[in-house]
């Protein structure tokens, strides 16, 4: 389904970029911890980690323990805030490398990476994100509804049109 709350999109940065390299179902038994331990998500928050919430962080077996990720986790939200100072929001500035509206799909060939993703993904690294890999931007496209390539005869299909 479409996303186009700035804290959900965020959510959605960063555990597809804590994904990275792992089943997306690892993740998800996860998701309810981040939420905790990330502070729902709040960016400002996140923003302000230091060392101590880091040390603390990596000793949770609740959330992937890998260093450069939760790194990642604060650069981004620090990059996201810079975002939201100027697009207005994340949703604004996400939404533009589809022209605003979800993309259809083929189901048959999915693709790892589009022509969308490697624009957000260099646009994205260029303004200090971190493991916003072309796929990682992909997947993140398909998780908030940017682009659906759900098969025509799945039982969401026609809701998602």
């Amino acid at each position: 389904m479409p996303v186009h709350i700035d804290r959900v999109l965020f959510e959605f940065l960063i555990l597809e970029g804590a994904q990275a390299g792992l089943s997306w179902e690892t993740v998800l038994r996860k998701r309810g911890r981040y939420r905790e331990v990330f502070d729902g998500f709040d960016a400002e928050k996140i923003s302000h980690y230091n060392k101590r919430k880091v040390r603390a962080l990596l000793a949770d077996p609740g959330i992937i323990r890998n260093r450069l990720k939760i790194a990642a986790a604060i650069t981004n939200a620090q990059a996201f805030l810079a975002v939201k100072r100027e697009f207005g929001s994340f949703d604004a500035y996400l939404w533009q490398f589809t022209g605003g509206k979800t993309l259809r799909r083929g189901s048959k060939d999915v693709p790892a990476r589009t022509p969308e993703s490697d624009a957000m993904s260099k646009d994205l690294k260029k303004r200090g994100f971190r493991f916003v890999g072309s796929t990682i931007c992909y997947a993140l496209m398909q998780a908030t509804g940017m682009v659906n390539d759900h098969a025509r005869d799945c039982f969401r299909s026609a809701e998602l049109e």
